[in-house]
């Protein structure tokens, strides 16, 4: 039950329905926040100055890859890519690190091509 005489006594706040039966108006209530806090003024990175690039001390102008094929012979890879049979020689000299034997290179082995010589 209510204390009309003092509202903002705890004792006097009930949870009940007073008399009418009226619902709670809400309709004029407002929200919001505020802060007295200036605003955190964070410094943006600077990436004006930033370079890329990349090296590399292989020789890759105009060297290109090839998967051997079933049938294949370094003086077919050299005819197709060369003009020329001859051309194997600098295939095999390009692969040393995985052929030991010209004439033994295994389908789907990738070999790499070196630029044709001028």
């Amino acid at each position: 039950m209510s204390n009309p005489n003092n509202p903002n006594d705890p004792d006097s706040l009930s949870l009940a329905p007073s008399g009418g039966g009226k619902k709670a108006d809400f309709s004029n209530v407002q929200g919001g926040s505020s802060s007295t806090e200036a605003p955190a003024s964070t410094p943006k990175a600077d990436f004006s100055n930033v370079q890329g690039g990349s090296s590399s001390t292989e020789e890759t102008i105009g060297e290109q890859t090839y998967t051997v094929q079933k049938g294949d012979t370094l003086s077919h890879i050299a005819k197709q890519f060369y003009g020329k049979a001859g051309g194997w020689n600098r295939i095999f000299e390009a692969n040393r690190d995985q052929l030991g034997n010209p004439d033994l290179i295994k389908p789907g082995q990738v070999l790499k091509i070196p630029a044709q010589a001028d």
